[in-house]
């Protein structure tokens, strides 16, 4: 039985393709981060292997091993400081024109390809275009634009999509037991994204993390350009992945504000933080929040054009309004 929640429509494709042994040699699962990529590769490649009735059944020594990371025949390759690089794509290819040891599928996950040097997506061209007898590939990545289109015509494409509100609180409160109120936040927070909801409800300093970084978007609105190039200073070290996660949150909050200022509660996200986003609501205009919203936008393309982060964040902060909390 499948345990990634929230993508049925994709784990029915999946077991499809196992119960009629009508496989691809490469699938590419692609979505915004913690959505459950990296969850569903790992459960599909168990299922290729799993020795069970109804695979995955989760119990064989297959899908123990697999769940432990140690299965023989599953090959994980991941970006080693936020770089996947050619030499382990060469690698890979050493260990793929190997026969499996005990499994049916020699299966290979490529975690985030879209970390991936132009040098390494070419050379994993090769494996595409050429691949071994019982040999399966699962790539993951954020958005399939991000890669070669001819890495992407040479795989099945599953593409996910948000998981619902009501489908996160239910996971979160049948199998982690998640108090409904917690659950609902979370839920409501995640944005779709069951993966960060179901870290966050095992994890307290994933909240600490995104409470953190509201107190510091607040200090910058009421604290004026020298509070905001301080921030843009500050941030301007962190790695993209992580700028682009905040970013996200960043967003989420001016629309917040914006629904506030509109009279559309119902459509706010960070309901533990109601009291600043109303009294911030009623001191700014739509026009100053479009705007705020669109300098986020602006810096995630900025980023996404490889410009100086400390520069994109003075830019999008310098055009946040100034206000009291």
């Amino acid at each position: 039985m499948w345990q990634t929640y929230g993508h049925d429509w994709a784990t029915a494709l999946l077991q499809q393709a196992l119960d009629t042994q009508r496989l691809s040699h490469a699938y590419l699962i692609t979505g915004p981060a913690h959505i459950g990529k990296a969850t569903l590769a790992r459960e599909f490649a168990a299922a290729l292997n799993c020795t069970g009735q109804t695979p995955p059944c989760g119990e064989c020594r297959s899908c123990r091993l697999a769940h432990d990371d140690s299965h023989p025949d599953i090959l994980v390759v991941q970006a080693q400081e936020h770089v996947l690089k050619i030499d382990q794509i060469r690698s890979l290819q050493h260990d793929l024109a190997l026969s499996p040891y005990e499994g049916r599928y020699r299966v290979c996950l490529l975690i985030d390809l879209h970390l991936a040097t132009d040098e390494a997506e070419n050379a994993l061209l090769k494996t595409l275009e050429e691949p071994a007898s019982r040999v399966v590939l699962v790539l993951t990545a954020t958005d399939a634009s991000l890669l070669l289109p001819t890495v992407v015509s040479r795989c099945q494409v599953l593409a996910l999509r948000g998981v619902p509100e009501q489908r996160i609180v239910q996971a979160l409160t049948e199998r982690w037991h998640v108090q409904p109120d917690r659950a609902q936040l979370l839920a409501r927070l995640a944005g779709g994204r069951i993966g960060w909801a179901i870290t966050a409800a095992q994890d307290e300093n994933a909240l600490a993390y995104r409470g953190q970084a509201l107190d510091d978007l607040l200090q910058a609105v009421i604290g004026g350009r020298l509070a905001r190039l301080k921030l843009a200073e500050s941030l301007g070290s962190l790695e993209r992945d992580e700028l682009i996660e905040l970013s996200s949150l960043w967003q989420t909050w001016w629309r917040d504000v914006l629904y506030a200022n509109q009279g559309c509660d119902e459509l706010v996200v960070n309901l533990d933080r109601t009291s600043a986003l109303r009294s911030l609501a009623g001191q700014l205009r739509p026009a100053q929040l479009t705007a705020a919203c669109n300098s986020v936008d602006r810096l995630r393309e900025q980023l996404g054009h490889n410009v100086t982060a400390r520069l994109a964040l003075e830019d999008m902060l310098l055009n946040w309004p100034l206000a009291t909390v």
